[in-house]
């Protein structure tokens, strides 16, 4: 078959929805079929082709809600000229689906899609999408689900949507297949008999770290060591406190990586492969985006003199209502459990054979995420016999039902579907299971024997291939009430 991908960003971007396509793309090579990926154009991606699969750049950001900017014409034009076999898009709110709306009727390939959650379905912002999308998705052929109960599974159903198929996420059979060399905890300055706890997620503010930070702090060690380890895509640093006295000056922390020279090289590239074009339109956003940050430096001491001048009213006004304070950032927070005894923070944002690594060296994963459709991360630590905690965010009360390898720790959530977890039940559960040995060994045994015969992508991608050549029947049966999602989840 010739089969057309598409995903609002590609390897070599790091993330859920990338591993996945990267995973399905290149073992649909591997199966014979010519595969194509359209993607965000990446200035670090220097080449067209990997792995066999060939990828298809375009200079598009956004989604129908905030706007989108850029080729969306020449999308639309590509998706209308395809005349393979099979599109695949995955996940709403981003441009490669949102931007493809004007193209359906013309497409000629059959049409398959993958929700990924609608995060945004309770946002006041995305009232009107999501009464548009109706009839968007009723123009697909099939619509892919990960999850049996969620807000976009219920959304379909709910508008009378009924081409359905239900598949699991997994993880990856090769790189998992085989335990790595010991070497990561040194090289990460963890000491080999400390117990190491791992998160994973971007962006940093929605993934829970902050609140695993809180959950940490309360810890007892009982004289062992316990490591954090915050893997994740940080943001640029925010800038310095303006001391009193100061002269201040601007800190060297915006200069990118490498540098001048770093920086005339990737531009120099860009140049070359796409023209004065898009070197103007990704040049442009960076000055935006640094100008922004050297703004808000320059502000600093008016923004420090309205403080005071806020004080001062506030002791006029109201003497004996003191001013809350400022809410702790994740720094703080990692300062402050760095000063107790026998506890560290490792902050990473670390390159995937090195994250593999880490997976198979900790001792207890914990998801703490705000907002999720159905957790990458949970997959792939059962792969790596990790035990995981994880709270009821997306479909992990299922995964944890499937794979057996972890536990749930309770949460609620928000008027708009986000989970919030309380540091302080998290902590619980984190202390229960760190001073359980024998439960996380038994865990970590039943999540990697569930991805051993279930949970990876050599048996899931044929799957995918047969919904993609047309088999109606695929991941159906669960609709009758089967919970294997190897055989169709209901």
């Amino acid at each position: 078959m010739r089969l057309l991908l598409a995903c609002e960003f590609y390897h070599p971007s790091r993330g859920g929805v990338q591993e996945v396509m990267r995973q399905l793309a290149e073992r649909f090579v591997a199966a014979g079929h010519d595969v194509t990926v359209c993607t965000s154009r990446l200035l670090e991606r220097d080449f067209t082709l990997h792995n066999g699969v060939k990828i298809e750049e375009f200079d598009i950001a956004g989604n129908r809600v905030n706007g989108m900017r850029g080729e969306t014409e020449r999308y639309v034009h590509y998706l209308k000229a395809f005349d393979g076999d099979a599109i695949l898009i995955k996940a709403a709110q981003q441009w490669t689906f949102d931007a493809a709306w004007p193209a359906l009727d013309e497409i000629k390939a059959r049409k398959v899609f993958i929700p990924c959650g609608f995060s945004g379905l309770y946002e006041p912002s995305y009232k009107t999408y999501f009464e548009d999308l109706p009839a968007v998705l009723a123009k697909f052929d099939r619509l892919i689900f990960y999850a049996e109960r969620y807000r976009d599974v219920d959304f379909a159903r709910a508008h009378g949507l009924d081409r359905l198929s239900f598949l699991p996420n997994g993880a990856s059979d090769t790189e998992f297949a085989t335990p790595p060399e010991a070497g990561i905890r040194a090289r990460l300055g963890i000491p080999d008999d400390a117990l190491v706890v791992v998160t994973v997620g971007t962006p940093i503010n929605a993934k829970g770290h902050k609140e695993l930070t809180q959950a940490f702090a309360r810890l007892d060690a009982k004289g062992r060591t316990l490591a954090l380890i915050l893997n994740g895509q940080w943001p640029l640093p925010p800038p310095p406190p303006l001391e009193e006295g100061g002269d201040g000056g601007l800190p060297n922390v915006i200069a990118p990586a490498g540098g001048i020279t770093g920086i005339v090289s990737r531009a120099t590239r860009l140049l070359q492969k796409y023209g004065l074009r898009a070197f103007a339109s990704r040049a442009g956003e960076w000055v935006f985006y640094r100008t922004l940050w050297v703004l808000r430096w320059a502000a600093r001491p008016f923004l420090r003199l309205a403080r005071r001048l806020n004080q001062s009213i506030r002791a006029i006004v109201a003497p004996d209502r003191p001013l809350p304070p400022p809410p702790k950032s994740i720094d703080d927070l990692i300062a402050e459990v760095e000063a107790q005894s026998g506890k560290l923070v490792v902050k990473t944002n670390l390159p995937r054979p090195d994250l593999i690594e880490v997976f198979f060296a900790a001792d207890l994963f914990v998801f703490a995420s705000n907002i999720e459709y159905s957790p990458l991360v949970l997959f792939e630590a059962g792969a790596a016999g990790l035990p995981y905690l994880t709270v009821p965010v997306g479909n992990a009360d299922e995964i944890v039902r499937w794979t057996g390898g972890g536990e749930l720790c309770p949460a609620s959530k928000d008027e708009r579907g986000y989970t919030r977890v309380d540091p302080a039940v998290l902590a619980e559960h984190i202390q229960s299971l760190l001073d359980a040995p024998e439960r996380r060994r038994k865990l970590g045994e039943a999540g990697r024997a569930s991805w051993r015969s279930t949970y990876n992508w050599a048996a899931i991608a044929p799957r995918y291939e047969a919904i993609l050549q047309g088999d109606e029947g695929q991941g159906v049966e669960g609709l009758n009430g089967r919970s294997n999602p190897a055989k169709g989840v209901p």
